[in-house]
């Protein structure tokens, strides 16, 4: 397993929020904490841009994706807007996670909630080429669904 060094800075007044950690031995997310003042209200529809009360500096040549958290998906409809949403090494911004409610009913986030999962992985840069054709494959141009459901 590669190990990467990832600095982390809380911002003020977020002491109590617990940092981001790997909630197992195995786990491949750390986990990313609401920094709500106070409790949140989602309702049902709604997208909110949940606060994490930290900023990160993620080493050049690795992202940070944020992902939802397979429990809230699954039991209460809380996932995210844009998932895998990521953030690029230049940020030192605030993290924050856009929540949306698919659920049935209003959910609500409290301080310190896990809300999200956050991976750091590698990323490349690459060349683009401009081509008249490319080559050819047993698929082709076949798109969504091509395959089988």
């Amino acid at each position: 397993m590669t190990r990467v060094t990832v600095q982390v800075k809380r911002l003020a007044g977020n002491g109590d929020v617990p940092l981001p950690a790997y909630a197992s031995a195995s786990a491949a997310g750390l986990d990313l904490c609401a920094a709500v003042e106070t409790d949140l209200v989602i309702a049902r529809g709604e997208i909110t841009l949940v606060p994490c009360g930290i900023s990160i500096e993620i080493p050049p040549g690795y992202e940070g994706q944020v992902r939802p958290r397979s429990g809230l998906a699954s039991r209460s409809g809380i996932t995210l807007v844009n998932s895998p949403g990521t953030i690029d090494s230049d940020y030192r911004g605030e993290v924050r996670v856009p929540i949306i409610n698919l659920g049935p009913a209003d959910f609500t986030v409290t301080r310190g909630m896990r809300i999200a999962q956050l991976i750091i992985a590698p990323v490349a840069h690459v060349e683009l080429k401009e081509v008249s054709s490319l080559s050819e494959t047993a698929r082709g141009e076949g798109g969504f669904g091509h395959t089988g459901m």
